[in-house]
């Protein structure tokens, strides 16, 4: 007996996920440096606001990685972006709690955006459980849930339209070429930027000193030419 169920339905270009019949948003604001254990413990919280409750819950970084990994777990079959990373030291200096926030930001967009990430039922409990004792309850539930992997595969409601075989393998022949032509086009660019970087950091940085010390040079020469008109120049 299957509680859940994700629709498949046929689109201008093929099967697609069915719309989400309530799609919605939601904010990530106001990090706010907490303690608890007498202050042994120190963490950051996130004031996060879905727009179809308007109701703020109070999230950490474990809670977006717990639901994460759930999200992993269950959706084997659909991309879920990786989080920001986690960081060891410098947690709480303002700049990277401030990159975080905006990664959070663009992480928790794509959720809502997508069809049936945002219709998942422990993404649901994420936003609003403002309970400990149900938030705990929710999260034991969500680890339990026994339609995950190849099991998820049971809660599609497919078209009823008759799918061509040949079709099908050629759609996913020509997908298969497109993912590693990418995957390999990805990696060459990361390497050619990471070398183009270590270059910028060594070499070219030298060939830039050269050439403002050029400048420099041109601005000591016109010094040496009173009644010193140049200045604006110069500077």
């Amino acid at each position: 007996k299957i509680a859940e169920s994700y629709t498949i339905e046929m689109g201008p270009k093929g099967p697609q996920w069915k719309e989400s019949p309530q799609p919605f948003s939601c904010s990530v604001e106001d990090p706010t440096k907490q303690t608890k254990f007498k202050g042994i413990k120190t963490y950051i919280s996130y004031r996060v606001t879905p727009s179809h409750t308007g109701r703020p819950v109070y999230r950490r970084y474990k809670h977006f990685d717990w639901l994460y990994n759930r999200l992993l777990h269950k959706f084997t079959v659909i991309s879920v972006p990786h989080l920001p990373e986690k960081q060891a030291t410098g947690r709480f200096e303002e700049d990277f709690i401030e990159k975080r926030k905006r990664r959070l930001i663009l992480w928790i967009n794509h959720m809502t955006s997508h069809p049936i990430l945002s219709q998942y039922e422990g993404f649901e409990h994420f936003l609003m459980c403002a309970d400990d004792k149900q938030w705990k309850l929710g999260k034991r539930r969500a680890e339990k849930d026994e339609m995950v992997g190849a099991h998820f595969m049971l809660t599609f409601q497919i078209p009823n339209e008759h799918q061509d075989l040949q079709d099908v393998e050629e759609r996913i022949d020509s997908f298969k070429s497109f993912a590693k032509k990418m995957d390999d086009s990805v990696m060459q660019l990361t390497h050619v930027a990471s070398e183009l970087v270590r270059k910028h950091l060594g070499g070219f940085r030298k060939e830039f000193q050269r050439l403002g010390n050029s400048f420099q040079s041109i601005s000591q020469a016109f010094m040496l030419d009173p009644p010193h008109c140049s200045d604006a120049l110069n500077n």
